[in-house]
């Protein structure tokens, strides 16, 4: 068992921060919460219209698929819903008084992703709104991202106390409920439509790997953002991970798990969870992704100046054998 205990990621690879004043990009913040939440649920019908002229697209998207209503009975669900949320939408309006900050984090990660990715089809509006709490938190959309603002209340807020809110998201979980995370999540929801995670199956290294290349890229977006809210650790966890770091690879080397690829195996170090069993209480969930996040430094640091292009394109196990890794 590791004892875990620690400060931030340190031994980064070093590298000059692109100037990104030159990035030409603009985001339109659109709050659909606000103009859903004023209809008039006695003439729906003609605010239904509106709204879908107001949000052309995204008021379907949210009819449908996020609502998970029909044609039939859009009238009735939408006023049942707004009825079931509204105090929610009441608490939302003084946690996001000032969603400046918010956008302005969100704008500058799309900056970087243009800047490192030209041809990228980079979003140009950020819509935020609220949906069913057992729904999405991030989507993206042909011109936007979208937010679903149910699941950054707090992690106070009582809805996810209840056995209800317990159930679909225990306490690990619900602590990142936080708008700190809005655009974290934004830029994996930009990493996963760029690089679809195909690592399931694979050996566990190389899934630790392909993970650790998604955290590079999050870096690389939001260099400023602190690496707990982008590894989703405690700071206790990421320091822990850091004072172990031999002691966590030696649990893989010596248990003859890097090349593990039954997915009931190695579910306990790629998914999400209040720890990981093996390595004790205080360890962190999918521990496997601050592995492959140093495996990967490792590798760019002997590499120099590579592109995130390059580095997505390459195999993971040719970064595994090329990193040389061994921390001591």
């Amino acid at each position: 068992m590791i004892c875990v205990l620690f400060s931030v990621f340190a031994c980064k690879p070093s590298r000059k921060l692109p100037d990104l004043s030159q990035v030409k990009l603009e985001l339109q913040v659109m709050h659909f919460e606000k103009a859903f939440f004023a209809l008039d649920t006695n003439h729906l019908d003609k605010g239904l219209t509106d709204l879908n002229a107001s949000f052309p697209g995204f008021s379907k998207d949210f009819l449908f698929n996020i609502l998970g209503t029909t044609v039939d009975s859009a009238f009735k669900d939408s006023k049942t819903f707004i009825s079931s949320y509204q105090s929610m939408y009441d608490s939302s309006k003084k946690i996001y008084a000032d969603f400046e900050p918010i956008s302005n984090e969100v704008l500058q990660g799309l900056k970087a992703v243009k800047y490192y990715y030209p041809q990228y089809p980079v979003p140009t509006k950020l819509v935020t709104f609220i949906g069913p709490i057992n729904s999405y938190a991030n989507i993206i959309t042909t011109d936007a991202l979208a937010v679903g603002l149910q699941m950054y209340m707090s992690k106070d807020y009582s809805l996810y106390h209840t056995d209800m809110g317990l159930q679909l998201y225990p306490e690990y979980i619900s602590r990142r409920f936080d708008k700190s995370y809005i655009p974290v999540n934004c830029m994996k929801t930009i990493i996963d439509d760029m690089y679809p995670n195909k690592s399931l199956g694979k050996p566990l290294v190389e899934q630790m790997i392909e993970a650790g290349k998604r955290q590079y890229l999050l870096d690389l977006f939001l260099p400023n953002t602190a690496d707990t809210i982008k590894t989703g650790y405690t700071a206790a966890q990421l320091t822990g991970c850091i004072k172990n770091e031999a002691e966590i690879w030696g649990f893989f080397v010596s248990n003859n798990f890097l090349y593990e690829s039954n997915p009931d195996q190695t579910k306990d170090y790629m998914n999400d969870g209040p720890n990981t069993p093996a390595l004790g209480d205080a360890s962190p969930g999918m521990i496997g992704q601050f592995v492959g996040t140093r495996i990967v430094q490792k590798w760019i640091e002997k590499k120099g100046n590579i592109s995130p292009e390059v580095l997505m394109q390459t195999a993971a196990r040719q970064i595994f054998e090329e990193s040389h890794y061994k921390p001591k």
